[in-house]
């Protein structure tokens, strides 16, 4: 059974990025409060994976029109760029993604007030600079800046204050660690697709520091996930927190592939990336209930 091209476009193996965050804001709130309103824990879950997959569908338009997919790339297939839809396609279907997650975004602005308007008016915003605009961050070295905030510090926080009214460092240092989980994610992919963007002028961090600073990035943001959850456990004395570290093993097993693979064999540890967020994400919810 083929695969619809909407869902390739879509790129589920990468859509932990969205849930993973949200999971753990849960967590943080539950362990804070007795109860939380769970309708707006699934509309600030479907906001961000509407998001997450309006910025996919321009990545994989945009990607196309400047260039950087071609049929010399590595990765897994980029619909634009095989004919299976066609740029104007793919980007009325980022804008239909946008407007629904603006909608899933209205009871969340009435709950939290100004905090969550920004945060979704930027959100949206970003979904398109990303790859578009003048300046696309993603061709200027600033992709994993734009994770980190928000897919990290933004969907951990936001997710925290719509459920509690409240904003604090244990939501900080988390928002942190599972920015730092997303960018190993497009770490990787900046590896394995780092001689196509230098030729077509994609600027990534990669392309810049270079393949063996490249693969030692891999390895900063993964340490980092686990010191922030490190440094919350030990601040607050709570020792269930240290149950995350049980995804540890599997942090270990994708930082040998990475120092191991090259080129299209890196799609495998994109997809162990991708495992490794849920795993962190779940094993620290559990602590967080704990």
């Amino acid at each position: 059974m083929n695969t619809s091209p909407w869902i390739l476009a879509a790129r589920p193996k990468t859509l932990s990025a969205a849930v993973a965050p949200v999971v753990v804001a849960t967590a943080l709130a539950l362990r804070d409060r007795e109860d939380i309103p769970w309708l707006y824990a699934a509309l600030a879950l479907a906001g961000a994976l509407l998001i997450q997959i309006a910025t996919n569908y321009i990545n994989d338009a945009l990607d196309f029109r400047k260039g950087a997919d071609t049929t010399a790339r590595l990765g897994p297939l980029r619909v634009t760029q095989a004919g299976l839809l066609s740029y104007e396609s793919v980007m009325r279907g980022a804008y239909v993604m946008l407007f629904l997650a603006a909608l899933c975004g209205i009871p969340l602005i009435m709950r939290g007030g100004w905090p969550i308007l920004v945060i979704g008016l930027a959100s949206i915003l970003a979904a398109w600079a990303y790859t578009g605009g003048p300046w696309p961050l993603a061709y200027h070295g600033m992709g994993e800046l734009f994770v980190m905030v928000f897919f990290g510090i933004v969907a951990v926080g936001g997710t925290y204050w719509v459920l509690t009214l409240q904003y604090t460092v244990d939501t900080l240092l988390c928002g942190v660690a599972m920015g730092a989980l997303a960018d190993v994610i497009l770490a990787i992919n900046n590896l394995r697709d780092l001689p196509t963007d230098r030729e077509s002028g994609k600027r990534t961090v990669a392309v810049r520091i270079g393949e063996r600073a490249a693969r030692i990035e891999v390895v900063i943001f993964t340490v980092l996930a686990y010191a922030m959850v490190g440094v919350l456990a030990m601040m607050r004395g709570d020792h269930s927190l240290w149950l995350a570290f049980l995804s540890a093993p599997l942090a270990m097993a994708l930082l040998f592939r990475v120092y191991r693979c090259r080129g299209a064999s890196l799609n495998r540890c994109l997809a162990m990336a991708g495992a490794l967020q849920w795993a962190f994400a779940i094993f620290f919810a559990l602590g967080a209930a704990v």
